[in-house]
């Protein structure tokens, strides 16, 4: 009788603790990264994606609209798998440019793509 207890005790655990994982994945949406915060304020507008073809593949591309000349690379997520970042890109006033990464081929692929501003 006790060994039954401890079997549905230990299911019930698992079951609340499984929950709890996963309704802290939907607790709040993904917020901007500081780097990503101060570049919309200071006149760069990015944006970054996965390949349409490659799931490990994510690209940021970033548009200099200030006066200065920025640099900046993307920072891929990799789900299972270490996170890359890509090439450092630099940019002119008025220029466009793109920095990506690949993520290894046992991740489960990107799972999101940010970049960092210099």
């Amino acid at each position: 009788m006790n060994r039954g207890k401890n079997i549905v005790t230990a299911a019930l655990t698992a079951t609340v603790s499984a929950l709890a994982l996963t309704a802290a994945g939907f607790a709040a949406p993904a917020q901007a990264t500081p780097s990503e915060t101060a570049a919309a304020a200071a006149g760069v507008d990015c944006d970054g994606w996965v390949h349409n073809n490659n799931p490990d593949h994510g690209i940021a591309g970033c548009s200099n609209d200030s006066g200065r000349t920025i640099t900046f690379r993307a920072e891929i997520v990799c789900g299972r798998a270490p996170d890359v970042s890509g090439q450092w890109v630099t940019l002119a006033p008025g220029q466009y440019g793109e920095s990506s990464g690949v993520c290894a081929f046992y991740s489960s692929g990107v799972g999101r793509v940010g970049w960092t501003i210099q």
